[in-house]
């Protein structure tokens, strides 16, 4: 299904991709500072956030960080209160996380609700066949990152 794309369009979406790739960090890292969280911690909440609940292995195997970096995640977001521990009842060693998401709205909201508006009038802009084209294009690259991420994170562990 691959068609033959001229090189100098191939390489504008590459400048262009990296270029939205890097206002997306800048924007992220913004929006962190400003919520007193690191960004890599302000990420792994929205992580957190997409799942009820969740154990601190589950964590450990969605982000590929260290079970000792995922215990220090914990710490940290739960002294803010955007989550919390709860030990289950037959293994007290098993650690469930669940989000606060009360107190996550209402840290993160006010910093992401022009971000939201602004998004939501530029997809409206957009042809249906234009969205699922741009969303095509996010699935499969999507998947792409996910699979170069699990391949770099098995060479780690070798």
């Amino acid at each position: 299904m691959s068609k033959k794309q001229p090189d100098n369009i191939i390489q504008q979406f590459k400048i262009t991709s990296r270029q939205y790739s890097d206002a997306s960090i800048f924007m992220h890292e913004a929006i962190a500072r400003k919520a007193k969280l690191t960004g890599s911690d302000h990420k792994y909440l929205g992580l957190i956030l997409q799942h009820k609940e969740l154990t601190a292995g589950d964590l450990s195997k969605l982000t590929g960080l260290t079970t000792g970096a995922v215990t220090g995640l914990i710490d940290r977001l739960e002294k803010k209160k955007l989550l919390k521990r709860q030990f289950t009842k037959d293994d007290r060693r098993k650690v469930i996380i669940v989000p606060n998401v009360e107190n996550s709205i209402q840290l993160l909201q006010p910093l992401f609700s022009e971000l939201q508006q602004r998004t939501a009038d530029l997809i409206a802009s957009f042809s249906i066949t234009e969205i699922q084209s741009i969303e095509r294009y996010f699935i499969e690259a999507t998947t792409i990152m996910k699979e170069i991420t699990k391949n770099i994170n098995i060479k780690q562990n070798d």
